[in-house]
């Protein structure tokens, strides 16, 4: 079945061009020239990812996000000003999965979308279950419990919602408890095809995790920060 990818951008040559390049490669698109009519419609006809323009009249997309955010973890890649690094890291602080600055080659985007629809369905265990139906042992360190098969994380009893990139970054990070993992490595873990992701990206990835987790739990500091070497998960 194909898979709908939501486009939302009020420059309708953008939203054009991309149609037509995603549909060539066999997806299904949805367009939107603004934030609120685009949130409208997901309440009825959800997407399977969404492509988001930040700077959009009546609502823009880190809004749109927002609001998303509240009722559904569906990937966002945001399309965003050229080196507007506030812009990238406020919107991966959000919740974006991925952002990439104007102008952009398409066959970049398509590629970005692939990546992230991939590791979409291996951390929901889709790909799995089509080769093996055994279940997928829960990770479970102390007070953390990931389910992989489900999508679902559990922090002393409290469910943690965390996007497919997050979830994959922190599954890395405690399946060898006080390994450190370097910037680098859980680069390769997240963005595993050959898309050119700064290394700033993981740290934005691990900060969000961070808030996340303490908005249950004010005091996790079960990620720690190694300056210069990485990261690791130790909760002792």
């Amino acid at each position: 079945m194909s898979q709908v990818i939501a486009l939302v951008d009020d420059d309708r040559n953008i939203l054009t061009s991309i149609s037509i390049a995603l549909q060539a490669e066999g997806f299904i698109t949805r367009v939107y020239s603004d934030g609120d009519a685009a949130l409208k419609a997901f309440a009825e006809n959800p997407a399977d990812l969404g492509v988001f323009d930040i700077k959009m009249p009546r609502m823009d997309g880190m809004e749109l996000l927002r609001r998303l955010r509240e009722t559904s973890s569906m990937p966002v890649i945001f399309l965003t000003s050229k080196d507007d690094e506030l812009d990238e890291a406020l919107g991966l602080a959000m919740g974006a999965d991925d952002y990439i600055a104007k102008p952009f080659s398409q066959r970049l985007l398509i590629a970005r979308i692939r990546a992230i629809l991939r590791r979409q369905e291996l951390a929901m265990g889709e790909a799995s279950a089509t080769r093996d139906e055994a279940e997928v042992p829960l990770l479970v360190r102390q007070r953390l419990t990931m389910d992989p098969a489900r999508h679902k994380v559990i922090w002393a009893g409290l469910n943690v919602t965390l996007t497919v990139t997050e979830f994959m970054i922190l599954e890395a990070l405690a399946q060898r408890p006080g390994v450190v993992k370097s910037r680098n490595q859980l680069l390769d873990i997240a963005y595993q095809d050959d898309v050119y992701v700064d290394d700033r990206t993981i740290d934005s990835h691990i900060k969000r995790i961070r808030r996340k987790f303490r908005s249950v739990d004010a005091d996790f500091d079960a990620i720690e920060t190694l300056y210069g070497v990485g990261y690791r998960f130790d909760d002792e």
